[in-house]
């Protein structure tokens, strides 16, 4: 399947894959709306990650909520590759039309004119988010397993800001998420990304299109928007760092996540483009390691030779998960998978892109300041 379209892909991943396509031989198409939150104003000079694919793939300026844009996409092309989504939790919590327009509209229109027209497509790749299981799975003290519900504003004004389970004193412990757990999001993003994923997963096999689901944990590397005030812990904090601004650390600063590589990401999709293993399947891709909030505020100032205050506030965002890390057993079982960069190796990669770049204006204060007066932010 030589022939291969990617919705949003101009975006951060989707630019990286396109590129590593290239390189193996595949004749692309990208659909793109190039959102000024993420290349600015004027993409043409602003954005480098459409620069670097704009002449190289059939581009379409278009939206994945336009049936024409779709229809003149689609083409002759044998697999999808879909990422064009809103994206951010903070901002689906009161962009909720827009995010479900795009998300959940788009994929349907997508599937719609695969449901009824002939075309040449055999496989949808669908980009789906680690969002999608809201807080993480922990075992209690006996070994059961429990997934803990949404934190309460109470509990965390007080300071306490670990996660409870109803009936349940001891301590919890955090293991890694598969692809079993329980399905509770924690945000319109996060029911948006399911919504995309199961629609995908149930469609396809219906009409003979081989799907496959990603579930991405956070993705980072050189290239990723250092302008974009809503997405990316990475980029805020690096923008803060080059503008000689204090970190502000959300709670005590030991919430975690699973961080994973750009290029660990495109190899992973990569493998879901080519093998049939992969087909019908949903995966975790992540490197199955926690790491918190301070300890990605610590290197990044270490690797900056930065002196700038960190700021533990005790702030924290309404829909916030504690902890979350991936299960990665079955996509290195499956397709062979295992991530090849650790978070510090990667994180030198993209500081010392970093330092190559124009520095940014940081739009953080704007950002903090749209959601408190949204009542997110506490």
């Amino acid at each position: 399947m030589s022939k291969i379209l990617i919705t949003g892909g101009a975006g951060f991943i989707g630019s990286n894959l396109a590129l590593y396509l290239l390189q193996k031989g595949y004749e692309l198409t990208v659909l793109d709306n190039l959102s000024e939150q993420i290349h600015g104003a004027d993409p043409e000079t602003s954005s480098p990650l459409y620069n670097s694919i704009k002449d190289k793939v059939q581009f379409i300026h278009g939206s994945v909520t336009n049936v024409e844009d779709w229809n003149k996409a689609i083409g002759d092309n044998e697999t999808i590759v879909h990422f064009a989504a809103e994206t951010g939790t903070g901002q689906s919590m009161y962009q909720i039309k827009k995010y479900t327009d795009v998300n959940v509209g788009g994929t349907a229109i997508m599937l719609d004119i695969l449901a009824n027209n002939k075309t040449k497509v055999k496989k949808v790749v669908v980009a789906s988010s680690r969002s999608i299981y809201g807080e993480g799975k922990y075992l209690t003290q006996n070994g059961e397993t429990v997934y803990p519900h949404q934190r309460l504003s109470a509990d965390m004004d007080a300071g306490n800001f670990e996660v409870t389970y109803p009936g349940l004193e001891e301590p919890l412990q955090l293991v890694g998420t598969d692809e079993h757990s329980k399905i509770h999001p924690s945000s319109v993003y996060g029911i948006t990304k399911y919504n995309q994923e199961q629609m995908v997963m149930t469609v396809c096999p219906s009409i003979g299109i081989a799907p496959v689901a990603f579930r991405y944990q956070n993705v980072f590397g050189p290239g990723q928007s250092l302008s974009n005030p809503y997405t990316g812990i990475l980029s805020i904090f690096s923008t803060l760092i080059k503008n000689n601004k204090p970190i502000n650390i959300f709670e005590d600063g030991k919430e975690s996540r699973d961080f994973i590589y750009i290029d660990d990401i495109v190899k992973a999709t990569f493998l879901g483009i080519e093998k049939e293993e992969a087909n019908g399947e949903i995966f975790n891709v992540g490197t199955g390691v926690a790491v918190t909030v301070l300890e990605v505020a610590n290197l990044l100032v270490e690797l900056y030779g930065a002196e700038v205050p960190l700021q533990i506030t005790g702030n924290y965002r309404l829909g916030d998960i504690r902890h979350n890390y991936a299960d990665t057993a079955k996509i290195e079982k499956l397709l062979s998978f295992k991530h090849s960069f650790d978070f510090k190796t990667g994180l030198k990669h993209f500081t010392n892109w970093v330092n190559s770049q124009q520095i940014q204006q940081s739009k953080y204060v704007d950002s903090i300041n749209e959601m408190k007066s949204k009542g997110l932010l506490k």
